[in-house]
């Protein structure tokens, strides 16, 4: 053998080693994870269990890390350009990781690529609610209502899913409405209940307490069927006679691309265990969350399912990239 193929040979088993080496020791280190959305939002309140779940199995603390806005992208952007040693992942959604190209004109990553897919969380549907001054007592009477008055009624969002569910319904209702944007979920919720916004659609964990105690109205879910969390709201498709209107929120872990596959399969590791935890499965189940242990093949897959389903509601209800 040529001297300078033998040292790169040599070169090439050497950093093998090290690799295998680094993922039979991994975790040595806390482990950042970062929440592209605010505190006290339903992926910070899922993401914080599963990292206290996922530290118990790895020996090592899992810190979250929120980095809230541009609907996920600030706190994307940070995973996707960390070092690929699997102490910086993301506690994604279908908002990062699914939606956000189709609304964005330019991401500073490539959303197909940036990432390595690490471990499905679950997912979970949302609640169409409003004010409890807005005189609709049905979602019927509140498309009436804003057909009566158009542009004159207003929706709340803090992220894709929030944003996409209510355009849909929009265009399918055949309604128009005015889109306000916000940082985080929970000061959208808090606006709501205020009154400086007639409606907000949003996932069950900061809806269903609100609902239940009163302080929002809630009019219809957005899955197919009626969730065991609010039985006596209707879907959208029930409640307005429609077929097709369905739209549920995910969460995911992913890494960055180059992720070692021995790293990933230690984090999926982590990830089912949590899933599998009843503690977990009995603190979520109210607010309608259903968890989904898998490998990271099929994260893969479902997230290519998923990018695919996001650009043809957001195509179909003509929103703009931004």
């Amino acid at each position: 053998m040529h001297p300078i193929a033998r040292r790169l040979a040599l070169l090439s088993v050497a950093l093998l080693g090290a690799t295998a080496a680094l993922a039979q020791s991994f975790p040595t280190k806390p482990i950042r994870a970062v929440v592209p959305f605010a505190a006290g939002s339903a992926t910070d309140q899922i993401g914080r269990a599963f990292a206290e779940k996922m530290s118990a199995t790895l020996g090592q603390p899992v810190v979250v890390d929120n980095k809230p806005g541009a609907s996920g992208m600030l706190g994307a952007d940070i995973v996707a350009k960390a070092p690929a040693d699997g102490y910086t992942i993301l506690i994604g959604t279908n908002s990062t990781n699914a939606a956000l190209k189709f609304l964005m004109k330019k991401l500073p990553y490539d959303q197909d690529t940036a990432f390595t897919p690490v471990g499905y969380i679950g997912s979970v549907p949302l609640m169409v609610a409003v004010n409890n001054d807005v005189p609709a007592k049905t979602l019927k009477e509140f498309v009436e209502l804003a057909k009566a008055k158009p542009g004159q009624v207003s929706f709340a969002y803090a992220s894709t899913s929030q944003q996409v569910s209510s355009e849909m319904l929009s265009s399918m209702a055949g309604i128009k409405m005015n889109a306000i944007p916000y940082k985080s979920g929970p000061n959208a919720m808090t606006d709501l209940i205020g009154g400086q916004v007639m409606m907000f659609t949003a996932d069950f964990a900061v809806t269903v307490p609100q609902h239940k105690a009163g302080k929002i109205r809630g009019l219809a879910v957005t899955s197919t069927k009626r969730a065991a969390a609010v039985p006596e709201l209707p879907t959208v498709n029930e409640a307005l006679g429609l077929t097709d209107y369905e739209l549920i929120a995910y969460f995911a872990v992913f890494a960055p691309a180059g992720t070692p596959p021995e790293v990933v399969a230690k984090l999926n590791q982590a990830i089912n265990a949590a899933a599998g935890s009843k503690d977990i499965q009995d603190k979520f189940a109210p607010n309608g969350f259903a968890v989904e242990p898998g490998t990271p093949e099929a994260l893969a897959q479902r997230n290519k399912v998923e990018t695919a389903k996001w650009e043809k509601a957001i195509r179909d209800a003509k929103i703009e990239a931004q």
